[in-house]
């Protein structure tokens, strides 16, 4: 069994701030900061309430808000467990399966479409070739850790590399295109939200109408060539695009 760790935790009583809001966040900036990791045990709601002066409702609370976040875990018989901690992705051009690895999230993939396709004509304008022509489809649902944490599809021109599905699943898109001598130079991205539909909704393990991050990409080589479009989902409790703004003088 996974050990309990002991945390230096505190609350300020004279602060505006909810005592709840204070635990928890205290308690995810340590899953976040690898303090708590995953498959860490938290103690027990009565000895914690009781180590920092808190009501055991609103240790409860504290927790409660950390388990709809996906952070933490009930497991009955064994206590509150670490998950892992939500993958924040830099808005660079970088791969989902890199950006996972390098946060420590063992990352896994399951390719369930890899086929060719006529383009559409969304896929041939943002790929730059003629509506109808032969372009490859690949499917893939992103794990971490064993649990669902995106769904992705890709769109690339024929014949513009070996995509294979043991390879697909072995490793990212980027690597494989990289291995193939393509130089990935700049992407045109947009982010938005929308609820899942039912579909979506199974494949990443959430409700129906549940909010989803979507994400669509197109990836261009040092050529100006379109050599990637991809449009995906991915669940806001497990994920996060990181923004870093600039003041113009």
């Amino acid at each position: 069994m996974a050990p309990t760790v002991s945390l230096e935790l505190g609350v300020d009583r004279s602060s505006p701030v909810p005592l709840y809001f204070q635990l928890s966040q205290q308690l995810e900036s340590a899953i976040e900061q690898g303090t708590l990791t995953p498959g860490s045990l938290l103690g027990n709601e009565i000895e914690l309430a009781a180590r920092l002066g808190l009501s055991r409702p609103t240790v409860r609370q504290a927790i409660q808000s950390l388990v709809d976040k996906g952070l933490l875990v009930r497991r009955r018989g064994v206590g509150t467990q670490v998950v892992h901690s939500k993958v924040r992705r830099p808005l660079e051009l970088s791969s989902l399966y890199d950006d996972l690895e390098a946060a420590g999230q063992r990352p896994a993939t399951r390719v369930l479409v890899n086929t060719v396709v006529p383009a559409s004509g969304e896929v041939a304008v943002a790929l730059g070739v003629a509506e109808g022509e032969e372009v490859h489809r690949v499917e893939r649902l992103r794990l971490a850790h064993g649990e669902p944490m995106a769904y992705l599809t890709n769109y690339l021109p024929s014949g513009l590399l070996d995509l294979d599905t043991g390879h697909l699943e072995a490793t990212g898109l980027y690597r494989l295109m990289r291995a193939a001598g393509i130089t990935l130079h700049s992407a045109r991205q947009s982010i938005g939200a929308r609820a899942a539909t039912p579909a979506e909704a199974e494949r990443l393990g959430e409700a129906e109408g549940a909010p989803l991050l979507t994400m669509q990409r197109v990836t261009f080589d040092d050529t100006g060539r379109a050599v990637e479009f991809g449009t995906h989902t991915y669940r806001p409790s497990r994920y996060s695009f990181e923004f870093q703004l600039l003041v113009r003088s």
